[in-house]
């Protein structure tokens, strides 16, 4: 009866979500809601908002409400040579809300898979997170890019590190233009020049965009990390999420941190990406970790945009008693009306501001 009761979309999904993650075998885990200060401070950059809510331990230790919880499952994990450990999470984070830019508790609920990490586990993360999508709403998009590739094409252009971190903000903006005087600021010849600028239109339906990936992906590290990308295409096409899941190289994370693919989901009226995630394996080496790893985050908290349709009523049944009912009665009402799923709410006055569709009266009316 769980569709039936007043819970908002993010609540509902979190029923939803657990189940789905516990049946592709990921364990709950369960965290502080605080870690220790240096841990954000040392991959501020991977964090969405350097800001950080701080303060001190009795032990005069710097600690911070956890704005993120990848970094958290990297710390409290352990590599096993040869296994994966799949874990999922529903977290509360603390961090600066970009639409009020003020600090926020964030519901998130998501995944991670650490470890000897193949091309399967790439392709599940990937689905999951088309099937948690689709949990919250079937108008949905996932749209996915390689970072390795875009890497590769980078490297062959120039050796900059300024060039390439640009390279990436101007392509992530689709901002042809200013990719094409960065090139011609750092001098890059013009068949480098050609590929770089292509990944600016790099997004569309997958055969469409592999295709033209194939004509700049003629080095041999790049025409390694498209053949990874169509290994993943293929077993898409295989699943009923095919038609939802797009190519779109706009979708980049920063290279320190992230390889292989990366990905951002989006549902049908809701204004900003619900869902992001990819491959870092960057990262858990910078942790001092040898693994590999990819997951997801789902921010439920932006589901508060599906519920914004104003529903007529707050109840279905208003059910009208005295002292002089007796209590059997009211049980007995009560039960007989939300076994047929209907919404009841037990009054001895009808409350000013609920809403109802009809009322039954236990009572003389009005006394």
């Amino acid at each position: 009866m769980i569709d039936n009761m007043l819970f908002k979309s993010e609540e509902k999904a979190i029923f939803a979500l657990r189940a789905l993650y516990n049946s592709y075998g990921y364990l709950p885990f369960k965290m502080s809601k605080f870690e220790e200060y240096d841990i954000y401070v040392r991959n501020k950059d991977f964090l969405v908002s350097d800001s950080v809510i701080t303060f001190n331990d009795t032990n005069g230790k710097l600690l911070a409400l956890k704005p993120d919880v990848t970094l958290s499952i990297i710390k409290n994990t352990t590599d096993e040579e040869g296994c994966k450990q799949k874990v999922y999470y529903n977290e509360n984070v603390y961090r600066v809300s970009q639409r009020t830019h003020q600090f926020k508790e964030i519901m998130q609920a998501g995944l991670e898979c650490i470890g000897d990490i193949d091309s399967y586990d790439i392709f599940e993360a990937v689905y999951l997170a088309a099937k948690s999508l689709d949990t919250v709403s079937p108008d949905f998009v996932l749209d996915i890019s390689h970072m390795g590739i875009v890497s590769a094409i980078l490297d062959e252009a120039s050796d900059s590190q300024d060039f390439k971190k640009n390279a990436v903000r101007l392509i992530s903006e689709r901002n042809l233009h200013e990719t094409e005087a960065l090139c011609r600021a750092y001098e890059i010849e013009d068949s480098y020049k050609e590929k770089v600028c292509a990944l600016v239109n790099m997004y569309g339906a997958a055969d469409k965009v592999i295709s033209a990936l194939d004509n700049i992906c003629t080095g041999e590290r790049a025409a390694k990390e498209l053949s990874d990308l169509k290994s993943l295409c293929a077993l898409i096409n295989k699943t009923e999420y095919k038609n939802n899941i797009r190519i779109d190289f706009s979708v980049l994370n920063d290279m320190s941190y992230y390889n292989g693919i990366v990905f951002s989901g989006f549902i049908n009226g809701i204004s900003d990406s619900v869902l992001s995630g990819g491959r870092y394996d960057k990262l858990i080496e910078r942790m001092g970790r040898k693994s590999g790893a990819i997951g997801f985050a789902l921010y439920l908290d932006l589901l508060e945009e599906l519920d914004t349709e104003k529903k007529l009523y707050d109840v279905d049944v208003l059910v009208v008693y005295n002292d002089m009912t007796d209590a059997s009665l009211v049980m007995d009402t009560v039960k007989e009306l939300t076994d047929k799923g209907l919404l009841v709410s037990a009054q001895k006055a009808v409350p000013q501001r609920l809403r109802y569709k009809e009322i039954k009266w236990l009572c003389k009316e009005g006394v």
